[in-house]
């Protein structure tokens, strides 16, 4: 059955190819289901980097605090269950297929009535099946990451009454428009008249944009209300930070994420658990200390010792992986194979640029993806300077992986790098040694 509503789901095209920008669809299929987005409270999240890991610092939080959770996630590693979790617990995949059968047949009767003019995509599809398993589940609140962008986003019918908006920076610009003020206006029209606007550090040009989109819904934004100061950090990179908002003070905190990235990201956490408490939510000052301090996220810093240990973090844009470039030159002493995989429409030239001199060993492969690059292409990106004794061309993820191992000395660190999609490929490919 869950096979069955899986191969559903993927004919009706991959995510990233079959975008339909838009929110009639998503809506008239939410009112057909009930509109179960109306049985609970909202916040969503928007932003270029560090939304996921907003989410789920949040989502930590809300659970330390005893707030019974909805958080909805993009994209998925492994498996699709991933993106649906109910305090705390991923979707069982009895319940997964069962909502996707209810979300199938109210789209295609819609369709058949004439009520939409397409079915609504593999996105939206999975959105419904979210909101109508967090109402079944009775969550006191949804954490729902935007998919892409902001404006036509399926998660923007929720209707959220707490947004937030985390740094912005270039990406997706054939989607969302090549200038980072074109894409900051995609991300800002969450903000809605009514809601309270959590917005975090960012770029002068997007900034701009956000504040003008608060003004004309007369919307009072909280700009980088909660201060971080980082104290010091572990040797593998989870920082210890200080957070002051204008109501309280966090002390030596020890965030469960990797980086100092992350104490932005924890900053907005911070901001967003306050309004939370303003609109009613009992969330204690330990809560918010505790729910930092567990809160992991796969796929992004997720380290896993061994020998060779792994490093897995889906920076795949130029931000991303600078934040990944900092890390392993504060971080990791011990000599380091980048595996890299990528979707060509990427700024690849600066990724690289960013990130392979870092490595002692430069393993190039592809994802099984429609949008990722070959590695002959990526080939053209590898910086000139860079000594190509110690490049390798692999097939696939799965070849990547064994080229990797006969490289990397007991002692050194595999980074899997450049996709969400490339980790979860490696990820799911059980015999790869990989410690959990």
């Amino acid at each position: 059955m869950f096979d069955d509503a899986l191969q559903y789901l993927l004919s009706l095209g991959h995510e990233t190819l079959a975008i339909k920008l838009g929110l009639t669809n998503t809506e008239r299929l939410l009112e057909a289901l009930g509109n179960p987005q109306s049985s609970f409270p909202s916040i969503q999240i928007a932003g270029t980097n560090g939304k996921g890991s907003t989410a789920v610092m949040l989502d930590s939080i809300c659970r330390s605090a005893s707030v019974r959770t909805g958080l909805y996630t993009s994209p998925h590693l492994v498996s699709i269950t991933e993106r649906i979790r109910i305090n705390g617990q991923e979707i069982s995949r009895e319940d997964f297929a069962r909502f996707t059968s209810q979300v199938r047949e109210s789209a295609e009767r819609l369709l058949n009535e004439g009520k939409l003019e397409t079915l609504p995509t593999f996105f939206e599809h999975v959105t419904a099946i979210a909101l109508l398993a967090f109402k079944e589940a009775g969550v006191q609140l949804a954490i729902l990451e935007t998919g892409l962008g902001g404006r036509l986003d399926a998660t923007t019918t929720a209707q959220a009454e707490t947004v937030a908006i985390t740094p912005i920076a270039l990406d997706h610009q054939k989607y969302l428009g090549s200038t980072l003020a074109k894409i900051a206006a995609e991300k800002a029209a969450i903000i809605r008249p009514g809601v309270t606007a959590i917005i975090a550090p960012q770029d002068a040009e997007a900034l701009k944009v956000i504040l003008k989109r608060c003004a004309d819904c007369v919307v009072t934004p909280r700009v980088n209300e909660c201060e971080a100061k980082v104290i010091g950090a572990d040797e593998t990179g989870r920082v210890c930070a200080t957070f002051e908002t204008k109501s309280a003070r966090y002390e030596n905190v020890r965030l469960g994420l990797r980086g100092r990235h992350q104490a932005t990201n924890a900053s907005t956490a911070i901001s967003l658990a306050e309004a939370l408490r303003e609109r009613g939510f009992s969330i204690p000052h330990t809560a918010i200390i505790e729910g930092l301090e567990k809160s992991i996220h796969a796929g992004r810093l997720d380290l896993r010792e061994g020998h060779p240990s792994f490093l897995f973090d889906g920076a795949h844009n130029v931000a991303g992986a600078r934040a990944l470039r900092d890390y392993l030159d504060e971080f990791i002493k011990a000599p380091i194979t980048i595996i890299f995989g990528a979707m060509r429409d990427k700024d690849l030239k600066e990724i690289a640029t960013t990130l392979f001199p870092a490595a002692n060993q430069l393993i190039l492969t592809q994802p099984s993806n429609p949008r990722s690059a070959t590695p002959e292409t990526l080939v053209h990106i590898v910086p000139a300077n860079f000594n190509k004794s110690r490049l390798t061309l692999a097939p696939s993820p799965v070849e990547a992986i064994q080229a990797a191992y006969s490289l990397t000395p007991p002692e050194g660190l595999i980074c899997v790098t450049g996709s969400l999609y490339l980790i979860g490929e490696i990820m799911s490919n059980a015999d790869n040694g990989i410690a959990e």
